[in-house]
Order: structure tokens, then sequence, then C-alpha cells
């Protein structure tokens, strides 16, 4: 991000949490002052008012999919835009205040998520267990160390703050679930492309025209900009009105998207710009290549030639 890095932080809290995790993986984050906010709301409403510079909150995790109240808040209210993009490994690990045999464990408390994500595991491994639902990973833990329950579902940095025992790790039936993470700033110039980046929007479609999502969807096909997420939202104004919330490859600044983004814009009610930042890939991997003819390399070709013709100049 241009300008002055941020120093005051914000997350979806409470400590302990994964989000926290994936907050400290930001080497600017880990040195300044990070604040758990108590929701999604919180945190983004704390960068809208100024009290801090940046807030990292969920955006959707592969097993679970989108995180609907960030997406809602993304769309409606004063606009932010993800500057940076965290992509964290969803490791659960059963713990306990001291090593116990798994036959001997009668409750774990754990967040809904977290157990759904554990189910076949807890069945095969604790199937007499009752797990007893909590407001977080975080609370699951601390539990555990108060000897409330017997022991927690909970997220890494939860065992290690608390004092538990791990009593398994890698616990979840999806062992390559991810979330990822959005950090969210004011509105400002946007950092400069990577050659791997991620341009996200929130667009709304006329209701009454025909084929309009389609007519979205073409004007990125044609210029060979991959869609590599879309996502509908109801608006909540009526039903049958949604926005549509679309990540491209890509960057702001790039001659194709720019091109794409013009085109949005003359034919959708209305475009949100989300941010063009860097993505995040815990495996590195070369980027899509562009189709024949749809690199931005042949569109700055292409735009010289038109500028020859323009000027007069056949040769």
């Amino acid at each position: 991000m241009p300008g002055t890095p941020p120093t005051r932080f914000v997350y979806l809290g409470p400590e302990g949490t994964f989000t926290e995790a994936a907050l400290r993986t930001i080497p600017a984050a880990e040195r300044g002052l990070r604040t758990p906010a108590r929701s999604v709301p919180e945190a983004l409403e704390a960068v809208r008012a100024g009290d801090a510079d940046a807030a990292l909150v969920p955006l959707e995790n592969s097993v679970g999919g989108a995180v609907p109240v960030t997406l809602d808040e993304l769309a409606t209210g004063a606009p932010l835009v993800i500057t940076r993009e965290v992509v964290l490994p969803v490791e659960f690990m059963l713990a306990a205040r001291t090593l116990t045999p798994l036959a001997a464990i009668r409750t774990i408390a754990a967040h809904p998520q977290a157990s759904a994500q554990c189910r076949n595991w807890l069945r095969a491994n604790a199937p007499d267990a009752v797990i007893v639902d909590v407001l977080s990973n975080a609370a699951a833990a601390i539990s555990a160390a108060a000897g409330e329950h017997d022991a927690a579902l909970c997220a890494p940095i939860g065992v290690a703050r608390n004092g538990l025992t791990v009593l398994a790790d890698k616990v979840a039936d999806h062992a390559d679930a991810v979330t990822r993470f959005a950090l969210l700033t004011r509105p400002g110039r946007p950092a400069e492309p990577t050659g791997d980046d991620v341009t996200s929007l929130a667009v709304s479609i006329r209701r009454d025209q025909v084929g309009a999502l389609l007519a979205v969807l073409t004007e990125l096909a044609v210029r060979g900009i991959n869609l590599s997420r879309i996502e509908s939202r109801p608006t909540g104004e009526q039903l049958g009105t949604y926005v549509f919330f679309l990540d491209c490859t890509g960057h702001v600044a790039e001659p194709r998207l720019g091109e794409a983004l013009q085109g949005l814009r003359r034919i959708c009610a209305d475009v949100r710009f989300l941010g063009s930042y860097p993505r995040h890939r815990l495996i590195p991997e070369a980027p899509v290549a562009s189709p024949p003819g749809l690199s931005n390399a042949d569109f700055a070709d292409s735009a010289a030639w038109l500028a020859q013709l323009r000027s007069g100049d056949f040769a």
C-alpha cells in the first residue's frame, strides 16, 4: 500500500483465534498495535471512523464458503478497499490442561464451525464426548484451560497462549482447508502491479436487462481476464435483487482490466471497486497465462497501433 504504512490494526477477535494468527503474519502488524473487535462490522467501522488504519477480517473458507457478513459490509457503507489478502491453513488441535486419554474425555468445547469441520474425526476418535458450543476458538481454549470442559478444539495460537497440552493435531476432516482473510483500509491509490494480482469488485446489475449477468461475464472473457470467484448476496431491498462479488486476475492499472472496468461501468447499475492487491499463494506457482492476443502486451500493442492510425502514421 503506497504512502505511510498502517500501524494501528483491528481484527475480528477475540485474541487467540485464526484471525489473530493471520494478522501476525503481516510484518507491519507484528510491529504495530493490534486490537481485537467483537464483530466484523465493528472492525470495519473502526477503520471508517479513523480509529484504526487497517482491519483484517475473514473473507472465505475453502470448506464453509464465503463469510456473508463481510461481503455485506463491503457492499454497503463508506467504501473500503482490500490492500492485501492472507491465506492461512486451518489446522485444528484437540487440547486439554493435561495429557488425557481420548476415551476419558466427556466434554469438548468448540466453536460450531470448528466442530463442523472436524465432525468425522470426532465421531471416529471421541464418539462419547459431548460437543459444547462456544463463541470462538479462543473461548474454547480458555474454557479448557479453566477446567470448565475436558478438552477444546482450537487453533495452535490458542494452545500456546493458554498453556494447553496437545492431545491430537490436524484433526480437521479436510487436511488442506484454508481461510482467506482480507486487510481493508480507507480508499487510496493502489499499490503498483506485481504481475500476480487480484482485483475485487461488487457489481449490481439491472433487473430489467435481459442477459445482464452474461453481459458482465462477457466484458471479462473477451479480454482474457480470468474470473476466479463469483458470489451473490441479496441486497435486502426486494426479492430478486442481488450484488455479485467478483475476483478477477489482474490489476486496475493494467490496460485490459481497465477496459473491462469501463465496460462494466457502462452496463451495470453500480460497480464498487474493492481493491487490486497481490495474490497470496501458499505454494509458489505461475499465474494463469492469457490466451493468444489477450495479454497486457497485446493490448499495449493494439493501443499503440490505433494511436498511429489516428495520427495519420500508416507506416
